[in-house]
């Protein structure tokens, strides 16, 4: 077995920058990279190997040659790949939304998932903050009547943020990421969001985007989110580590590799995807195999790979699984 590294699919959505284009290394013509998806089976965007005997084959078809032993019996109990990990470069502030859970995609939507996240602070401007949630809670007709005579910021909890900050952003939670900021996105591999407020920007049609408000009022929790996710710091010799996220759908441990930090096979438990955030890494496998991985690169390792160390001397690595639930 062999790491692969994947090519991202690029999004220009209207409120994107070029960060990820000038300082993440995303190779593309579009004149604005709102969105890479690093790590991808959904159908609107497919990441791509980029070495070795499956280069040029999505990562989707990849997976289905042999769905058990390169996913993991964790992924394996879902009916497709569970996971969507994307780079999102907020240069404009994005609209305010909300995003179905399981239940109401199956009912309304035609889908077996709905869409539960979490955010990593990759980066920020000065001042930056996102929107989480309420700052008092509200009933479903307060929530109507301020979506109706535009007051709905008035209520939305914004919360500064800091290079490394967290959020998990249940489904029903009001969000929105606010402009000069720059995430690392893990989330549900689902694409269902519901807008609700878009401050009257338009197409490129000159158009207004489409809102889905009693979609968004049937969704939507009305109480008051926590601002931010604990990141309990371990210490282990050549790295630290947090557990940022562990939800069904995904564990994301924040990696913070120093020295010489070495990882045990998965045994079939789970994939592992690798997510450079920043500094440089090198990743070596099968007694001395030597892999290079940059800022803002993405490596995917199927759950039958063996043990393998990463070696830097100041690097963060995202490392995603998904793992067996009781």
């Amino acid at each position: 077995m062999e790491p692969l590294k994947l090519k991202p699919a690029m999004q220009d959505y209207i409120w994107g920058g070029t960060r990820l284009r000038d300082e993440f290394g995303k190779h593309t013509s579009l004149e604005r990279v709102a969105e890479s998806w690093e790590l991808s089976c959904h159908s609107a965007g497919q990441s791509v190997i980029m070495n070795g005997i499956k280069k040029g084959v999505t990562l989707k078809a990849y997976l289905e040659e042999d769905w058990e032993e390169r996913a993991g019996i964790g992924a394996a109990a879902y009916s497709e790949f569970p996971v969507l990990i994307k780079l999102i470069d907020a240069c404009q502030d994005l609209s305010v939304q909300v995003h179905p859970d399981d239940r109401y995609a199956r009912e309304n939507e035609n889908s077996d998932g709905g869409k539960t996240e979490c955010w990593y602070v990759m980066d920020c401007e000065q001042g930056a903050a996102v929107a989480c949630g309420l700052n008092r809670e509200m009933t479903k007709e307060e929530c109507r009547l301020a979506i109706e005579n535009g007051t709905l910021m008035d209520y939305v909890q914004l919360v500064p943020v800091q290079k490394g900050d967290v959020f998990f952003i249940e489904p029903g939670t009001l969000h929105a990421i606010g402009a000069g900021i720059v995430i690392a996105e893990i989330q549900q591999n689902s694409n269902l969001t519901y807008r609700v407020y878009d401050y009257e920007r338009v197409d490129a049609d000159g158009q207004p985007r489409q809102l889905h408000v009693e979609k968004a009022l049937d969704v939507m929790k009305t109480w008051v989110a926590p601002p931010r996710m604990k990141k309990p710091l371990v210490q282990q010799e050549g790295y630290s580590s947090a557990v940022i996220v562990d939800c069904n759908y995904f564990t994301t441990t924040e990696l913070h590799i120093t020295d010489e930090a070495v990882f045990p096979a998965s045994e079939g438990v789970s994939y592992t995807h690798l997510l450079c955030t920043d500094g440089e890494a090198v990743l070596v496998y099968d007694d001395g195999v030597v892999m290079p991985i940059d800022k803002g690169e993405s490596v995917f390792l199927p759950a039958n790979f063996g043990g393998y160390q990463l070696r830097s001397s100041n690097c963060t690595i995202l490392s995603t699984r998904t793992m067996p639930r009781k």
